[in-house]
């Protein structure tokens, strides 16, 4: 797999190796370079657990359904 490096010394780590890693957004990752100059990523072992996201905990929990128009009458302070 190839990838380009950007102005800003970035890259995109192709989604097949995304997957086998199991990298999600927010992971902190190691870089080191062996013997054999090749590069190695792995998975940086935090003994902190992260923080979940705030909104996973309430997603897809709403009981109220609601109207696009009640909505936007609620919001705009027109009820």
């Amino acid at each position: 797999m190839t990838t380009t490096i950007t102005l800003k010394g970035q890259i995109t780590i192709p989604k097949q190796i995304r997957d086998a890693l199991g990298l999600v957004p927010g992971m902190q990752l190691d870089f080191a370079v062996n013997h054999e100059g090749e590069v190695v990523l792995q998975k940086k072992i935090t003994k902190k657990r992260q923080k979940p996201d705030r909104f996973s905990a309430v997603r897809g929990k709403a009981d109220i359904k609601w109207r696009t128009q009640d909505l936007m009458a609620l919001l705009r302070n027109d009820i």
